[in-house]
């Protein structure tokens, strides 16, 4: 059985329809990464599987239960959207940290709110995630502090302390320079070793076809191609997909 199942999810904004119909699922430990230009509905897919957005149709499924399904008319109580936000973790381009909170603040927050586990797990838990982005020296560092790449590492820290079974990147390199993605793309490297289930919308055309387990390239709200990076990137059969793949062969 698939983790995460995501059917026929349609989206609009006033009269624009953003996204048209997305199916697509995603098994425990793989790394889907989502390509596509601006405007293709990207971010606002990762939207909807965090639960930012509500679907207009469709269903979300993780671990077999069914999270959200458009076509029952109930609507979903702020409780019920916040549990459900808990399966997923999002990463975003801009980092969102708390300015006011130190790096082991940032990370030790939403558990503490949350309750998920005595102050003591809770740190360790923090800690342990900390030096596995190799962070450990800059504990009680502010985000101002910090390089973006250091801050985006945080960020990653910060959303699997809440122990997701989906973790979300919407564009994460994007704010970084050269030196600093390189960071960053390392850590996310790093945690596919630990078979950690995660959806990259990206434009890091290498990232995406040496990491990534399937790629799904995304036009105009709907999916355009979806295989292996093999098949995407080596054999694509859209002309949309050759096309968008020459503009961009100078990324990889």
């Amino acid at each position: 059985m698939a983790l995460l199942e995501a059917k026929n999810i349609t989206k609009s904004f006033g009269k624009t329809e953003v996204l048209k119909g997305i199916s697509f699922s995603l098994n425990k430990g793989e790394v889907l990464s989502i390509i596509g230009s601006s405007g293709s509905g990207k971010t606002t897919l990762l939207r909807c599987l965090n639960f930012l957005e509500l679907p207009d149709e469709g269903s979300i499924t993780v671990g077999g239960k069914v999270l959200y399904d458009g076509s029952d008319a109930t609507t979903l109580s702020d409780e019920a959207i916040r549990q459900n936000r808990l399966h997923f973790g999002l990463v975003f381009q801009n980092f969102n940290l708390f300015p006011q909170y130190t790096v082991l603040e940032n990370v030790t927050l939403a558990p503490t709110l949350l309750k998920r586990g005595t102050p003591q797990e809770i740190e360790q838990t923090a800690l342990r995630l900390l030096e596995q982005v190799g962070l450990s020296d800059k504990l009680g560092s502010y985000p101002h502090q910090l390089s973006g790449g250091q801050q985006q590492r945080v960020a990653i820290a910060r959303a699997l302390a809440l122990r997701p079974e989906v973790l979300c990147f919407d564009e994460p390199t994007s704010a970084l320079d050269p030196e600093l993605t390189g960071e960053v793309l390392r850590v996310i490297r790093g945690l596919k070793d630990k078979d950690t289930t995660m959806i990259v919308v990206t434009h890091e055309m290498e990232f995406a076809r040496c990491v990534a387990d399937r790629v799904i390239y995304m036009a105009d709200g709907v999916i355009e191609e979806m295989g292996t990076p093999e098949q995407v990137f080596g054999q694509p059969q859209s002309e949309k997909t050759k096309a968008f793949l020459r503009g961009a062969q100078d990324l990889f």
